[in-house]
């Protein structure tokens, strides 16, 4: 397997890498500018990412296995991930924590290959992000938790055969688009089920959902 690592940073990167049977990259990086590019290709990888300061930027696709990006922490962020871009992303689990004002968030699970078995839990502390979060997994299992106004949320469940969803909001002035769409039961399974559980303390929310049996977006 061939592995890159390219790192360009203004002031301190410090790269510790030990000799094991699995693969392994530790950095412990402080300063400003960073551009980092890491391409990993395996099965069970697990990544955890600790950002904070400002304008910051993380983005990646084809990564396949598991995921478990980690905190995010700042204003202005930009949060680009797409997962299962050239192959299946089973079995995924993913605990992400947003704690700023005016971050982005674009994230695609399942987005070109299969996918099954996402765990995903969101959790945003600040005021005026957009977030947008496009599952297409066949069992989804999405608790998002957001406490912040002007926040813009747009979510979407599509083609699965059990999908979840527990969203709870604090925040007045909520954008909020829930699709919830489900596809053809897969083989011996007995029934397609959506699930929507919301507890919303807001003024001047706007809150649209669309639960339908029908694949595609809305």
């Amino acid at each position: 397997m061939n592995k890159y690592l390219m790192v360009m940073a203004s002031l301190l990167v410090s790269v510790m890498a030990y000799g094991s049977d699995d693969n392994e990259i530790n950095i412990d990086q402080a300063g400003d500018t960073l551009t980092l590019y890491i391409d990993q290709s395996g099965d069970t990888l697990t990544l955890y990412i600790d950002q904070v300061g400002y304008g910051n930027k993380v983005g990646g696709d084809g990564f396949t296995g598991q995921s478990t990006p980690s905190a995010v922490t700042g204003d202005s962020n930009i949060w680009d991930w797409d997962i299962g871009y050239v192959g299946s992303a089973d079995s995924s689990t993913l605990d992400v924590s947003v704690t700023g004002d005016s971050n982005t968030m674009d994230f695609d699970q399942g987005y070109v290959s299969s996918a099954e078995r996402l765990d995903l839990d969101l959790t945003v502390i600040g005021s005026t992000n957009v977030f947008d979060v496009d599952v297409e997994t066949d069992d989804v299992t999405f608790t998002m938790e957001v406490t912040g106004d002007n926040n813009n949320i747009n979510t979407l469940q599509n083609d699965g055969f059990y999908q979840t969803l527990t969203f709870d909001l604090t925040g007045d002035n909520a954008d909020v688009d829930i699709n919830q769409i489900s596809g053809t039961c897969a083989e011996a399974t007995t029934s397609c089920k959506g699930i929507i559980t919301m507890d919303v303390v807001s003024d001047d929310a706007i809150i649209q959902i669309n639960q339908k049996d029908t694949a595609g977006d809305s």
